[in-house]
């Protein structure tokens, strides 16, 4: 293994982003900053994959709402990152929206097969490529494959966290981030990805 892929990079900061955020909820703009400082590469990384050059505008929209309702959100650092993706998504939908730019329709709207992913697949396809080259690759995927893979790797959201932020079931999206990155791996020229891995792309929750 190499240095280790983005979500585990991501999940390892969630203690300090939670008791940040916590502190910012009674008023701590410190900490506020700290939680925004954690989120906001990844935050930016998803956006820039929704909606290109705009991801900035409407990253900058996304914290004006996620500072107005902070007091309303109520979990963890890993249930603060879903949350902002939640919103950060929704802006991102308004944005191409107002630009009357629809996205594509998802193929995979009814597929919820829990199709086995693999941890190689997984591993090997971020350990390969930097985040610029990831959001250029993921750019290619359909919709529904794209969101889940930024999701997965650039936000590193589990899959029943992605699901949420998605409006999906957990399976739906297990079955898009293992198809995305499975072409990914395969136009990476990945060696050694097979479908018997013992791990799914999901965690066990």
């Amino acid at each position: 293994m190499g240095q280790g892929g983005e979500p585990r990079r991501v999940r390892a900061h969630d203690g300090e982003l939670g008791a940040a955020v916590a502190r910012a909820q009674e008023g701590d703009e410190a900490a506020f900053a700290v939680a925004y400082r954690l989120v906001q590469p990844a935050l930016l990384g998803y956006l820039r994959g929704l909606v290109g050059d705009d991801a900035e505008d409407v990253a900058s929209d996304a914290w004006l709402e996620i500072a107005r309702d902070l007091g309303r959100f109520k979990g963890d650092g890993a249930g603060f990152r879903g949350w902002t993706a939640t919103i950060a998504r929704h802006r991102a939908l308004d944005h191409l929206r107002r630009q009357k730019v629809r996205p594509r329709s998802s193929a995979l709207e009814q597929d919820v097969l829990e199709l086995p992913g693999t941890h190689s697949t997984h591993d090997q396809a971020l350990e390969s490529i930097s985040t610029e080259a990831a959001l250029e690759l993921v750019g290619g995927l359909p919709r529904d494959q794209a969101e889940a893979v930024l999701l997965r790797v650039i936000v590193g959201l589990d899959a029943p966290s992605a699901a949420r932020v998605l409006g999906k079931r957990p399976g739906a999206v297990r079955t898009a981030a293992y198809r995305g990155l499975k072409r990914l791996a395969k136009q990476l020229g990945v060696q050694g990805v097979t479908d018997d891995g013992p791990r799914t792309l999901g965690e066990s929750k």
